[in-house]
């Protein structure tokens, strides 16, 4: 057992809090949406390059006492010269039993780590879905979840000032 300087054994590990547990417990599609409003016009000619714009929001609730649901709510809309090619619509979301975590930290957790920990499912959902709709796999780039979160925070904090002011 370790000691410190006067003699008396290390007190960190009584006085340290519980670690945090978070497991997956499920996850799974809550919506999702695929249109091709325009395949007659793609048929005969295929037009320019695409143009996709992608929105990303994420969101979180509690279900009942440590069960969390933290979901990415996604939409990307494909266009070109012809018109809309198509667009994706989607929420997917993870159901997570959390345990001993401060209350400070669980807006961050269940915006951050949540949405970080179930992207990739989306990812491959987004990808499957476009090329089963006759175009090639849509492939996301990573998403740093905590720069969006510190961006809405920042955003929220300037909507109060201005309310306020």
């Amino acid at each position: 057992m370790a000691e410190n300087g006067n003699g008396a054994a290390g007190a960190t590990s009584e006085t340290a809090p519980p670690p945090i547990q978070a497991k997956i417990v499920s996850q799974y599609v809550k919506d999702l949406s695929f249109e091709n409003p325009n395949v007659r016009k793609l048929i005969s000619g295929k037009g320019d390059q695409p143009n996709i714009q992608v929105e990303v929001n994420v969101g979180a609730q509690r279900v009942e006492n440590d069960l969390f649901e933290s979901s990415i709510e996604f939409k990307a809309t494909a266009t070109n010269n012809l018109g809309t090619i198509y667009v994706i619509e989607t929420v997917y979301a993870g159901l997570m039993k959390i345990e001993s975590i401060p209350e400070e930290s669980l807006e961050p957790f269940l915006l951050i780590s949540g949405p970080t920990m179930v992207f990739p499912f989306l990812r491959r959902l987004v990808a499957d879905v476009t090329r089963e709709g006759g175009f090639p796999p849509l492939l996301l780039d990573p998403i740093d979840f905590a720069s969006l979160y510190m961006r809405r925070q920042q955003q929220q904090q300037a909507e109060a000032s201005k309310a306020n002011a």
